[in-house]
């Protein structure tokens, strides 16, 4: 059994006295591909902002590695979020929005330089480091955002419904995409989505919630052949 990355104990959040979250308690495990899959709405999000550290919850803790995440500040949490939007720099090209991260960290260019191409390289993107953001496709778009994300060299990535504004064909390729490239970075992917297919086709396990709580938690096989929300 792999260790636990990432621990969730009784976490509860509320906005303007309706709580959305309710008593969460979760372990995620070192290097696998968690799948959190509920209906908008049921949460699921607002679980994803706590750990990124853009909210704080109401009850309960987060524990990475052990440590009180809460009391981490943002920048130095080894954690980082992949937004549905993508959230690119429209003004920098492919290389400057991946290299955005490590010229903040101050590393010098010609370390820039390589772990740019190495990232790049992962994503299937070599050569386009002038490109314009703006003359990218949908797909191409979201690989920057997965390399800009990985070149940090998180513990975690965070995805928030990352391929919902692709057509069909190119979410399964992404699908396929997306998890061969957790497999050989070997770091903890946790992705949101109302997808079940989605959700089946990547995870090692699947987190399955509903109003604002967990109902099951499985691997795709165990959750598709005997689920609890019939």
């Amino acid at each position: 059994m792999a260790d636990n990355i990432l621990e969730l104990r009784n976490v509860s959040k509320e906005y303007d006295g309706k709580v959305i979250l309710k008593g969460i308690s979760l372990n995620i495990h070192e290097g696998e591909f968690l799948t959190i899959l509920g209906p908008s709405g049921c949460g699921k999000t607002t679980l994803l902002r706590l750990v990124a550290g853009f909210e704080k919850p109401n009850n309960g803790q987060i524990l990475f590695n052990g440590k009180d995440l809460i009391k981490i500040p943002i920048h130095k949490r080894q954690v980082n979020t992949i937004f549905q939007s993508y959230a690119l720099f429209p003004h920098l090209n492919v290389f400057d929005n991946i290299a955005y991260g490590l010229k903040l960290k101050k590393m010098n260019k010609d370390k820039i330089k390589k772990e740019v191409t190495k990232a790049l390289n992962l994503v299937k993107l070599e050569g386009f480091e002038d490109k314009d953001i703006n003359d990218l496709s949908g797909g191409q778009k979201q690989r920057v955002a997965v390399a800009r994300a990985l070149v940090l060299n998180p513990k975690i990535l965070l995805l928030d419904e990352p391929f919902a504004a692709l057509d069909l064909k190119l979410r399964q390729q992404m699908q396929l995409e997306l998890k061969k490239i957790q497999r050989e970075v070997d770091i903890t992917f946790i992705f949101i989505t109302h997808d079940q297919e989605e959700a089946f086709t990547m995870s090692d396990r699947v987190v399955v919630m509903n109003n604002g709580q967990i109902q099951q938690i499985g691997s795709s096989q165990e959750i598709y052949n005997e689920p609890e929300n019939k």
